[in-house]
């Protein structure tokens, strides 16, 4: 199950973005919860941050941000994450499908999203899942505090 997130699951979503084996992969630098709160207020209160639940239990994350006017048919997937506790399971590509068919339900055509190309799990997920690989970004991701650029891959998945 899909829902968008509340000020309640402040603590899960920080776990996750900050997670070690997460963060990498993801948009937001290392910083402690106080710094992450507006950041986390800002996406809760524009409705694109969401939780994924399996059984009852919080197990994954993502954000769908509409696009609009001549791309108002198209959504900008992000912050996606299992937490390490549920990896494994097929929860990842359980979630991908919640998603799509939540995108279909709110009339989107496109939903693109970009990764590391060092991040071959997702890849092979998002591909599993409907996606294609649309280009590479190079030196698109800066990781600040280890003095890094990551090349991404853009992806889409044509829901039409």
């Amino acid at each position: 199950m899909i829902r968008k997130a509340t000020p309640s699951d402040f603590k899960f979503i920080f776990g996750l973005y900050f997670h070690p084996d997460i963060n990498p992969f993801l948009l937001y630098e290392q910083q402690d919860a106080p710094g992450f709160q507006s950041i986390f207020n800002d996406l809760v209160g524009k409705s694109t941050l969401y939780v994924f639940e399996h059984e009852g239990q919080k197990a994954g994350m993502f954000k769908l941000v509409p696009l609009t006017y001549r791309t108002d048919h198209i959504a900008y997937l992000g912050g996606v994450a299992i937490h390490p506790d549920f990896a494994g399971k097929g929860l990842g590509e359980q979630m991908i499908r919640s998603i799509l068919a939540l995108a279909k339900q709110l009339g989107l055509l496109r939903i693109e999203l970009s990764t590391a190309t060092i991040n071959e799990r997702a890849i092979r997920l998002y591909e599993k899942s409907g996606f294609q690989k649309e280009g590479v970004l190079r030196r698109y991701t800066h990781l600040k505090s280890e003095g890094l650029f990551l090349d991404e891959v853009l992806m889409s998945c044509l829901l039409d």
